[in-house]
């Protein structure tokens, strides 16, 4: 069972990495040369191509570690591949979630509706929210990487001082638990921020929806269809990062030195999910992002219809 479990899971982790990189490399592509033609980029656009390059950047961290587990499970306990690797992922899912956070903040600013005057303030004032943000998330960036790499010289004299490979193993098992729970932790905080975004999309929905009972039926779908939209793309989000998280904090339970593990190999499948996923979700969700990809898929159908022919 396990030699047809485990081509398989491998496989959908493949896809998943091959569906995350062509996503996310047709955001920043698509972006960036309406910024050169135009000469001038939107603050989403913006947000979306810092977004698509962090996770870019964190697909290919995640299916090097994982290649590296698979093929060389000792490599991946020396201490230098560990610091390199740790440190990387650190920052590429640091900004992978706090970008895509602030692009939830960014849409329930710009789509919400509410009279209450710090709330207006605000919302005139979104990009300057949203630097913010970022600036707020730089500083917790540096407190993680303070205690991540106090938990590595932990792990890294522990390992000098042991030897036997059972004695490393369990350090190691110790260091990548710790390692996990801490970055996600660290993370509890953007996704409780687009947890409010959601609730609050809901119930200015619900207030925008009580206030246009007495006004035309062409200007409540307008705002709806926007707070639809809005919504869904927070929901996506929330939903694929619950699912990444739970996998993170359940891979730890396995290791890296038991990759070959069919439960960890499916941890590794819903942890892909995620930054592959959401990059779907928001070609659709976006009207030119949407119009782009169905120019190319148009495209791609004349060139298969004429290669037939």
């Amino acid at each position: 069972m396990t030699d047809i479990l485990n081509p398989t899971l491998i496989t959908i982790v493949s896809v998943g990495f091959i569906i995350g990189i062509l996503g996310n490399t047709f955001m920043a592509l698509v972006n960036i040369m309406d910024w050169v033609k135009r000469r001038k980029i939107s603050s989403v656009d913006l947000i979306l191509t810092a977004l698509s390059v962090s996770r870019i950047a964190f697909l290919c961290l995640f299916m090097s570690s994982l290649l590296l587990s698979l093929l060389y499970p000792g490599l991946i306990t020396r201490e230098k591949i560990v610091r390199m690797l740790s440190m990387f992922f650190l920052v590429t899912h640091h900004f992978s979630i706090w970008l895509a956070t602030c692009l939830s903040i960014f849409y329930f600013f710009k789509i919400a509706n509410f009279s209450n005057s710090l709330f207006l303030y605000l919302k005139w004032r979104v990009e300057k929210v949203v630097s913010v943000t970022l600036l707020m998330s730089l500083l917790l960036l540096f407190i993680n990487i303070v205690i991540i790499y106090t938990q590595m010289d932990a792990w890294v004299h522990g390992f000098k001082a042991n030897i036997s490979y059972s004695l490393l193993s369990s350090n190691f098992v110790k260091f990548s638990n710790s390692l996990l729970f801490t970055n996600t932790m660290f993370t509890f905080i953007p996704f409780t921020m687009s947890l409010m975004t959601f609730l609050l999309l809901i119930f200015s929905l619900l207030k925008h929806l009580k206030n246009m009972h007495c006004k035309s039926k062409g200007s409540r779908d307008v705002s709806t269809a926007a707070h639809i939209k809005a919504l869904q793309t927070v929901v996506a989000f929330l939903l694929l990062y619950t699912l990444f998280s739970l996998a993170l904090l359940l891979q730890s339970q396995s290791t890296y030195l038991q990759m070959r593990n069919p439960s960890s190999l499916f941890w590794g499948v819903m942890g892909i999910a995620f930054p592959s996923g959401h990059s779907c979700v928001l070609i659709v969700g976006n009207s030119k992002l949407r119009r782009a990809s169905l120019w190319c898929l148009r495209c791609r159908m004349k060139e298969a219809t004429l290669l037939s022919s």
